[in-house]
């Protein structure tokens, strides 16, 4: 009898310690990395398995608008086993645990997700040993007219080049996961965007991408290296994109080409549906998320105000549930990041 006794005591000590453990995890989650990695983590130990969600920032705001916040948490709650990686060019570089945790704890509604890392954008570094770097040598950015977009449509390739992934500009609501590892996703009948792609590592298609970039480089014309390369490297290499049917996605050669209802269920001359009173919610069964359209906004300047029961806000609700509670409280979404 008393061995079955110390049996029981010791179990129920185990299970005790199994959930404090387990608490603590959750309410501290960042101090595993102090713990577990006690020099800086870098890109290559995070993402080299070609399983990472990237986002990126290639200004130098530190500060960015709770949409930003919104759709990081979004994709960090769809995939808590996969690293959501965020490139920062305001970023300083980060030599040790502690300075990887120094911008966790600027932004307090994703500080509960264990999954996501922050990661200083060096663009000279990240585009070494690709097509890019003889143009990012010789380009001026203060000549670029459209310099912060240009600058992110290399950034993201060379992202996807080097460690695979998903990359997802950050004006997109995640709603469930992408079952597919390699696509391009269609914006518009017969167009791609370029605001979300997905590729293993290495892959050839962006490699081509990004020689295509160099060799047809036109600063002056909006989405030369966004959709209109994607589609001239399509057309060139693959298939001629056909029209879709319905809500299949399609193969165009080896690519797959999904429907547009996967990123893009309302197009960009609708954006403004995002701001307008909605009593439900869409299901939106036939995507995975859903693109926001930030540039078409840029002018209007829209912004989720809680109460409005708008679209945008209805989608803050449920995907993004601590970004929207810290904007309804009117409580900081960023705190001053001091390197």
């Amino acid at each position: 009898m008393v061995p079955k006794i110390k049996i029981i005591t010791v179990l129920l000590c185990m299970l005790a310690v199994i959930l404090l453990y387990k608490v603590t995890i959750k309410e501290n989650a960042f101090n595993l990395r102090t713990l577990f990695f006690p020099a800086k983590i870098s890109p290559e130990d995070l993402l080299y398995a070609g399983n990472g969600i990237m986002f990126v920032e290639t200004t130098d705001r530190m500060d960015p608008p709770h949409l930003v916040l919104c759709s990081i948490e979004s994709a960090a709650r769809v995939y808590p086993d996969r690293p959501v990686a965020f490139f920062m060019k305001g970023l300083t570089d980060i030599n040790s645990a502690e300075d990887e945790v120094k911008p966790r704890m600027s932004y307090p509604t994703l500080l509960s997700y264990d999954n996501i890392y922050f990661f200083p954008l060096r663009m000279n570094e990240l585009l070494n040993n690709t097509p890019l770097m003889p143009w990012y040598q010789k380009v001026n950015p203060k000549t670029e007219i459209y310099w912060n977009h240009v600058s992110s449509d290399a950034c993201r390739l060379a992202l996807i080049y080097k460690y695979g992934g998903l990359y997802m500009d950050t004006d997109i609501i995640t709603f469930r996961p992408v079952p597919e590892k390699n696509f391009l996703a269609a914006e518009e009948p017969q167009m791609t965007g370029s605001a979300v792609l997905a590729f293993t590592p290495h892959h050839t298609i962006v490699w081509q991408f990004m020689e295509d970039f160099v060799n047809s480089y036109d600063g002056t014309i909006w989405g030369q290296q966004g959709p209109f390369l994607y589609n001239r490297i399509l057309n060139k290499f693959y298939c001629k994109v056909p029209p879709f049917k319905g809500q299949e996605d399609i193969m165009c050669g080896t690519i797959l080409f999904l429907n547009i209802e996967r990123f893009f269920p309302v197009p960009v001359i609708q954006w403004k549906r995002f701001f307008e009173v909605c009593e439900k919610l869409p299901t939106f069964n036939n995507s995975y998320a859903l693109h926001l359209f930030n540039y078409a906004n840029r002018k209007d300047r829209k912004v989720m105000v809680p109460g409005s029961n708008t679209m945008v806000e209805l989608l803050y609700k449920k995907y993004c549930p601590n970004t929207y509670q810290a904007v309804l409280g009117k409580k900081p979404t960023y705190l001053k990041y001091v390197p």
